[in-house]
């Protein structure tokens, strides 16, 4: 008797860095040609290290402009926006805004009980076991585990969800 092959993918919260660099690249360059931003301060500044992205300028106005431009930049490089989470708006030196955003690149412990409390609720033949930053789900028909994928897809989360290593 053929022995069933188990099947299984990974479920993390993985961003590209580069193309998030990119991103904050080509939305520089349009807020630099754009007219309602001349003569005035605007900065985009990333710390990869410390997973912070930080926009400055002249008021709350300019910040969502160049917040809106950032993410209409990040969508057609598929950067997920959930990856963003907005930590803090305060004043900056010589009257000016900033707003700072902490980057979401891991699945956190609370949020990866709901994905698993989720999977569990779908009733299927699957198994969901938590792997420090992944979660692991596993199954042998390949049909629960794509409705654990598109069930997962519709909800809203805070973590920018991403399914690897699908075998």
């Amino acid at each position: 008797m053929a022995k069933v092959k188990e099947h299984s993918f990974d479920i993390s919260a993985k961003l590209d860095m580069a193309e998030m660099k990119n991103a904050l690249i080509q939305a520089q360059k349009e807020i630099d040609t754009r007219y309602d931003f001349k003569g005035i301060p605007k900065e985009y500044d990333l710390n990869i290290g410390a997973k912070v992205l930080t926009l400055l300028s002249q008021s709350d106005n300019k910040i969502d402009a160049m917040k809106d431009i950032l993410i209409s930049k990040m969508n057609k490089r598929g950067v997920s926006i959930n990856s963003l989470e907005e930590v803090k708006a305060e004043d900056a030196s010589g009257g000016n805004r900033k707003f700072t955003y902490k980057i979401v690149d891991t699945i956190e412990s609370d949020e990866a009980k709901t994905i698993q409390k989720e999977i569990k609720s779908l009733n299927l033949k699957v198994t969901a076991a938590n792997q420090g930053d992944e979660i692991r789900v596993t199954g042998k028909n390949l049909d629960d585990l794509q409705a654990v994928m598109k069930h997962l897809k519709g909800l809203t989360l805070k973590a920018p969800l991403v399914f690897d290593n699908f075998r």
